[in-house]
Formats: C-alpha cells, structure tokens, sequence
C-alpha cells in the first residue's frame, strides 16, 4: 500500500523590500497622478460625508464627535449633550421621516452603526431599486453603546442602558438594562442612580 498523502507546503514568509525599492516605490508614487487623483476623491468623500452633514446636525452643547464619523441625512440626526461619538461611527437617518435622537452624557465606542431605514428585498426588483422601510431610532441619556455595535430601524434604548461589543440592536432595551448578543438579549442591569 503507497502513501498518498500530500505533504503541506512550506512555510511562506512576507517578501521584504529593499530600502533602495522602498525609495523606489516612494518616488514612483510622488509622480503616479492617479495617487492625486484618490487624494480628490477621499476630499469629496469626507465633504459630503462629514463636512456638509455636521452643520445639519442638531448637536448638545459639550457633545464631542469623532472627525471620522459619518453622517446621513443629517437633518434628521439629534446628538445630546455632551455625549461622545466615537471613531468610524455612521450615523443614517432615513431619506424622509426617520431620525435618530442621542441623548444627553451618551457614549459611542468605535465603529458603532446606527441606522433609521433599511432597504426592503422582497419587492420583485433589484435591492438597491426598493423602497426604504423607516423607523425613528431613540437613544436615551447616560448609554453606552460598545465598540461595533450596530442599531436598527425602530430600535429603543432606555436611559443608563449598556450595550456590549458587537451586539445587534433590534427591538427594545429598558432602562438601565446590560445587553449583549445578536439580537440583543437583556443579561443584567446597572445600578440606577440615587
């Protein structure tokens, strides 16, 4: 009887340039006018997502937003005082009627989503061609909202609520309330102040 087991590749390691390559590249990359040409791009892109968006938010006094945060629909956005928003968070609020409302003393870990519209996909058509389904997003005060959590259509947070890392918001979480999970499923609670 033969062995027919293949035996496992050899271990591969990343290839190092030389530093004569890396000044190589450097230069190359100084007059490739396509790297200035992105450069445009990423302008209009942090203008139309941030810049022009900010001056439409309804914003608390104190309140402190990440410079790479994103906004949509700005118009519809209200950010409490003092609350804290964190990096890469996006922020949508729907095309017509839903609005996200932040309360006061909040804290947004990075990369947190907070969206009040959905695209619908049963509709017979292509998903980017449906109708959006709307729904007020309601944030209230003192909540933390861990990194890359994610809050959808209709979704409310009650006052002093914690949501941990990675959890998906769907429906309701009462005050003071600790969640986790996907959807978010109440595992504790925080003492409430006196």
């Amino acid at each position: 009887m033969t062995d027919t087991r293949v035996p496992p590749p050899a271990p591969a390691h990343k290839a190092r340039k030389s530093p004569l390559a890396r000044a190589l590249r450097l230069i190359g990359s100084a007059f490739d006018p396509r790297a200035y040409l992105h450069a445009i791009r990423l302008v209009n892109y942090y203008n139309y997502s941030h810049v022009q968006p900010r001056r439409q938010l309804t914003i608390g006094a104190g309140a402190k937003i990440s410079p790479n945060a994103l906004f949509s629909n700005a118009e519809r956005i209200e950010i409490g005082a003092r609350a804290s928003i964190g990096a890469r968070t996006t922020l949508w609020a729907g095309p017509a009627h839903g609005r996200i409302v932040i309360g006061d003393d909040v804290l947004f870990g990075p990369e947190v989503m907070v969206t009040a519209s959905g695209y619908r996909f049963d509709d017979g058509t292509p998903v980017t061609e449906q109708a959006m389904d709307e729904a007020d997003v309601i944030i209230g005060r003192d909540v933390w909202l861990a990194t890359r959590v994610i809050v959808l259509p209709g979704a409310r947070i009650g006052d002093g609520a914690i949501i941990g890392a990675g959890a998906i918001v769907t429906g309701e979480i009462p005050d003071y309330a600790i969640a986790v999970g996907i959807p978010a499923k109440v595992v504790g609670q925080r003492q409430k102040p006196a």
